[in-house]
């Protein structure tokens, strides 16, 4: 029985060291990217083969419109300049193409490149390096985003916006905020001008891109809004390289509506798997470590009305150039001659901060993936973002976390160490009852069963703890992972980034030490294999931890102290209790 128990305990540890390397591998981290093909060698102009809504075909950039009928606009607009729309706030320096108003470029100012560098994060880009872009339009029967001779070039009043150009405007909730205002003009021969404008918020990631179009033709003007997210295969810049691990996470598209959450849906099944779907409250994403873009639909709002939610149709494909393409459209919106109608949509692209993604759709905020230990990582956060409110580090909190998590635990483990402090006491009576009955197995396994019956010991009480204590970790991974909170956030002296792993491998060394102190105190195994393989235990994990973030070793550092802690009270609380009971036995 004892031998069953000791196996057990194995195999749980291999069991946990297992399911953390399937958290690398599995949907997460070393997938072969494919390499680009065509790398974008333009940087002010996001090009390409932009056909109208008669001619569009899931390869090509611009989507495929409902109404298939002749294009019927032209494009009476001024050539104007093609130096790009530049737009600084507090949160991220931004570059917006006059040319069909894509976003080309974003720097996320407070998110660094790296934790050694002063250079803001780059989200989005259009270079030879990297295809990374936000586009939207309107396409359809007389969508300019349609127009045979290319994507509309919208006139602008000048290339480039501070938040000092930001005026105060009442939101919904009677707060006051500081809004910036980038509206771009295209006009057609006919009369119908299209403004688009990008809405900024001081403080806030979200951009309201909005399109207004004024029909003051005599023809009914009809188009759909589109917004998408264009990318190729590069590999994730915002993983982290851990030697001769590269710990990241998912990499490709996701989506969500009302019904369905959160679904995320790999590069390689743009094609195979594409998606095809229509919902009111739905959003389409790229998701990457740390970080995520995001197109939410809005609202339709005709002349002298409310504006009203639609549905959009949301789609996956990939163009002919191998770039992975997640879209949505909104149905089809109809102009009556002289009047004037407006669509927009809100655009997101930052880091995974979960309280603001949740308030923008439903699910959104679950592209921060916990894996399917998400309720446990859940609590664990919160608990993180308490204590790192009170002490403003993350490396505090983690140990303040840890603390909290073994007192909860407490009463239920401190039965398993019992157990495993009875089976100490007992282990010279079992090597005496092994000496002397030899190889008469079945004599000395009815003499240990009554041994464990007369002390109440459990053999497999031992794994219990343990047990306890793997979704935890394996949860906190995952929280390490994917918080983008605790990118980069030091502890103290050489931890100056908690997400990656110890530089000195400092915190691994103590780990295995706490470790090799914490067998001590538990029942040595009388098998001699399982007493080598056991004292190997420690260098093994030690080694396995030196690649792991620094924040998941903190834990297990501070979790082994206190395990040793309470192991030792119960150790000498139950030779205490022994104690008594021979010293009864022998006065009666």
């Amino acid at each position: 029985m004892q031998q069953w128990a000791r196996i057990a305990i194995l195999g749980a540890m291999f069991v946990v060291a297992y399911l953390l390397i399937l958290a690398w591998q599995k949907d997460y981290g070393n997938a072969e990217q494919k390499p680009q093909q065509n790398a974008a060698v333009v940087t002010h102009e996001v090009s390409a083969d932009l056909p109208n809504g008669q001619t569009a075909t899931a390869a090509t950039d611009v989507p495929q419109a409902n109404n298939a009928a002749t294009q019927q606009t032209t494009d009476a607009t001024a050539p104007v300049s093609q130096q790009l729309i530049s737009v600084q706030t507090d949160l991220y320096h931004l570059w917006i193409n006059p040319k069909g108003g894509d976003i080309v470029r974003i720097e996320l100012l407070n998110h660094d490149k790296n934790k050694d560098s002063d250079e803001p994060f780059v989200m989005l880009e259009s270079d030879a390096k990297r295809t990374y872009v936000a586009q939207s339009g309107l396409i359809g029967l007389n969508g300019p985003d349609s127009n045979p001779k290319g994507r509309p070039t919208y006139e602008i009043e000048k290339s480039s916006y501070t938040l000092n150009d930001a005026k105060a405007v009442k939101g919904k909730d009677g707060q006051t905020a500081k809004v910036l205002s980038v509206p771009m003009v295209y006009k057609t021969a006919d009369g119908v001008e299209v403004i688009k404008t990008f809405n900024f918020t001081e403080g806030e990631y979200p951009v309201v891109v909005n399109h207004k179009i004024v029909n003051r033709s005599a023809q009914n003007w009809q188009g759909q809004m589109f917004g998408q997210l264009k990318r190729d295969n590069s590999e994730d810049p915002g993983k982290s390289d851990q030697g001769i691990f590269t710990l990241g996470t998912f990499l490709g598209g996701a989506w969500g509506t009302p019904e369905e959450h959160y679904n995320k849906l790999k590069f390689a099944n743009f094609n195979e798997e594409k998606l095809n779907v229509e919902a009111t409250g739905g959003w389409v994403a790229m998701v990457q470590h740390y970080f995520v873009s995001a197109w939410i639909p809005g609202q339709i709002k005709l002349t002298q009305a409310n504006g009203q939610p639609y549905a959009a149709k949301l789609e996956s494909r990939k163009s002919t150039d191998d770039m992975n393409i997640i879209q949505f459209t909104s149905p089809a919106i109809n102009v009556p001659a002289g009047t004037v109608a407006e669509v927009d949509a809100t655009f997101y692209s930052g880091p995974k901060i979960q309280s603001e993604l949740k308030d923008l759709a439903v699910g959104l905020n679950q592209t921060v993936d916990y894996g399917w230990l998400w309720p446990i990582a859940k609590l664990l956060f919160l608990g993180l973002q308490f204590f790192h409110g009170l002490v403003g580090n993350w490396g505090w909190s983690i140990i303040l976390l840890t603390i909290l998590v073994k007192l909860i635990l407490w009463p239920l483990s401190a039965k398993g160490y019992r157990g495993m402090a009875k089976m100490r006491v007992i282990a010279p009576e079992m090597q005496r009852m092994k000496e002397e009955f030899g190889e008469d197995r079945m004599r000395f396994s009815q003499e240990m069963m009554a041994l464990y019956k007369r002390e109440q010991v459990n053999p497999l009480s031992g794994c219990f703890p343990l047990l306890l204590q793997m979704p935890i970790f394996l949860a906190l991974y995952w929280v390490l992972m994917e918080s983008v909170e605790l990118r980069h956030a030091p502890w103290l002296g050489w931890i100056q980034d908690l997400s990656a792993m110890d530089p000195w491998f400092i915190l691994p060394l103590l780990m295995g030490l706490t470790m090799f102190i914490q067998q001590s105190l538990n029942p040595q195994p009388a098998d001699p294999m399982q007493a080598k393989v056991f004292k190997i235990m420690p260098v093994i994990f030690t080694v396995f931890m030196l690649f792991f973030p620094a924040g998941l070793v903190l834990y297990w550092i501070c979790n082994n102290s206190i395990t040793i802690l309470q192991q030792g009270l119960i150790n000498k609380s139950v030779e205490k209790d022994r104690l008594k009971r021979e010293a009864a036995d022998s006065a009666n």
